[in-house]
């Protein structure tokens, strides 16, 4: 996160409105989730299940490519090494690889291999700072870095033994395909891939490097996958970008860029989304007349035909609605209209209109605890937060451009300390200890309410998931999985079940009108299948609480 942001205090006004049956649902998303912490750790087989437990639909790892390549401190590349082979890659590199995606098949949980850095420093190009640091993510080599690809195509086709190390359909010890790709992490962040700016003016570039570098990254990639004829109708997902960054004109070698800014400069085009001619085309690895431009889209493929554009639209500590000091070159949630718009006039500008999906790839709210908030970085409490991913989950499913929701994490990686601000990026759903925050029955049953102040006899919106019921869908398909709305009044008592509402989206969502008797709360009920044992078999759990106030 770059700059410092003033905290806005945001009042949201309310007013419910009640009536009709239910609403078809504006668009459906996927829900995705990472952890790698948690998934590579002791116990991945209950990480895994918990996961699926929550409902998540597709898993993603970050696949690092130092961490399987051969000698990846090395400046020199291995001798005879064939990087397009997976067994030419050290056999214990694969395992916990192998392990995760083995593990999370059998669960029905499906997977996205987010292919990224470091690279092996015999795979990065020259110029690095002589700093005495190895600089794993310094200019690395597209057509390494595609073979990398190709070896994980193979690897994960469908019918890899990697007992035998051979290709044969049918074989009981294959591993599972994976068919769900996107290609590195961050670009626009220098710390993920350097340089960001042109060395030659360190500190004061205005000249992009990195966007370059990355479309060489997914020219490999793209070539590597369809290379493969089990892999050329495979998702593919580019960008990867953080939400925001720094001044244009100071990139330096490992500053931030902002997310528009680095689109422009992938595509080839200026601030007016034309095409880049003459010196300022050229160093930025851009054609240079409008003959070559003629090519561009030929020669680099992936960028014209990836399946989508991937996000991570962080809101920090405001509302998801809200970006403290807006940037017509952010793509936070609040904003992600650029992004969108920005996208179609790059494509537009070579007479290609794909009109990407965007898939938000990393999200979630850092609670206070375990961070201690100061004036700098307010981090929120975890039941505002609840409050907040809903919504955010809300604005993202009315959304028809967003094609997933993304938690990330599953658990906080460190503990609180009172001596400092600890706690690292606390996003969890559960603390460190392992007990769920409040987030964590927000984001298996979202519950958001656009409106919670009425007129007695109105009518008010109440959308919902039960995120679980994907998986009892896949499960028993036949079995129709339905979550009740759930009211109790202001003046006490128990809840009561006000309506029971059939999902059909398969991802468990749904969109209804209804009217509430009187002031009270509300909240959402739904119950494990008795006889689903990879669940919580019978168990009824709740969403969030929501107050309304009808008048």
């Amino acid at each position: 996160m770059i700059g410092s942001l003033r905290l806005i205090v945001l009042g949201v006004a309310t007013a419910l409105v009640i009536g009709v049956p239910q609403a078809p649902a504006a668009t459906s998303q996927e829900t995705m989730m990472q952890d790698d912490l948690a998934v590579f750790g002791p116990d991945t087989d209950a990480v895994l299940t918990q996961m699926r437990t929550l409902g998540v639909d597709r898993l993603r790892i970050a696949v690092r490519w130092l961490l399987i390549a051969p000698d990846p401190g090395s400046h020199k590349r291995p001798h005879g090494f064939n990087a397009n082979n997976p067994a030419d890659y050290p056999a214990a590199n694969w395992t916990g690889l192998d392990r995760v995606v083995t593990e999370a098949t059998k669960l029905h949980l499906d997977i996205n291999f987010n292919v990224v850095g470091g690279a092996p420093l015999w795979a990065t190009g020259g110029g690095a700072p002589r700093d005495g640091k190895p600089h794993y993510n310094w200019a690395p080599k597209g057509k390494e870095f595609g073979s990398f690809v190709r070896a994980l195509a193979t690897r994960y086709s469908g019918t890899y033994n990697p007992t035998t190390n051979r290709q044969a359909r049918g074989d009981s010890g294959d591993l599972p395909a994976v068919h769900f790709w996107s290609i590195w992490n961050e670009p626009d962040y220098g710390p993920s891939l350097a340089p960001q700016g042109d060395p030659k003016h360190a500190g004061h570039s205005s000249i992009e490097r990195s966007p370059w570098n990355y479309r060489n990254l997914v020219d490999g990639a793209w070539t590597a996958l369809q290379q493969q004829s089990s892999h050329r109708h495979d998702t593919f997902l580019i960008g990867e970008v953080a939400p925001r960054g720094g001044p244009p004109n100071k990139l330096g070698l490992f500053n931030g860029m902002t997310p528009l800014q680095f689109v422009r400069a992938l595509y080839c085009v200026d601030t007016h989304y034309r095409p880049l001619r003459g010196t300022a085309a050229a160093v930025r690895g851009c054609p240079k007349n409008a003959a070559a431009s003629r090519l561009f889209r030929r020669q680099h493929p992936g960028l014209f035909s990836a399946s989508g554009f991937a996000d991570h639209p962080y809101s920090r500590w405001y509302p998801p609605n809200v970006e403290a000091q807006p940037s017509p070159e952010w793509t936070a949630l609040a904003q992600i209209g650029n992004l969108t718009r920005a996208l179609d006039r790059v494509t537009a500008a070579y007479q290609a209109h794909p009109h990407f999906p965007i898939w938000n790839t990393e999200y979630g709210y850092i609670t206070s605890p375990p961070k201690r908030p100061t004036k700098r970085l307010p981090y929120i409490g975890p039941s505002k937060a609840a409050y907040y991913l809903n919504w955010a989950e809300y604005i993202s499913w009315k959304n028809t451009r967003i094609r997933s929701y993304m938690q990330y994490l599953l658990r906080d990686a460190l503990p609180a300390l009172r001596s400092n601000d600890y706690g690292g990026f606390a996003s969890g759903l559960e603390n460190y200890a392992r007990k769920p925050k409040q987030t964590y029955d927000a984001f298996r049953l979202p519950l958001y309410l656009p409106v919670t102040k009425i007129r007695r006899g109105r009518q008010v919106e109440v959308w919902g998931c039960a995120r679980p019921a994907h998986s009892a869908m896949i499960d028993a398909p036949a079995d129709p999985e339905t979550v009740q709305i759930q009211f109790r009044p202001a003046s006490g008592g128990s809840f009561t079940t006000l309506r029971t509402v059939t999902i059909t989206d398969p991802h468990g969502y749904f969109d209804t009108h209804m009217s509430f008797p009187k002031s009270g709360t509300v909240r959402l009920s739904w119950t494990y299948p008795a006889d689903d044992p990879l669940l919580l078999p019978g168990q009824t759990v709740h969403s969030r609480y929501q107050n309304i106030t009808v008048r």
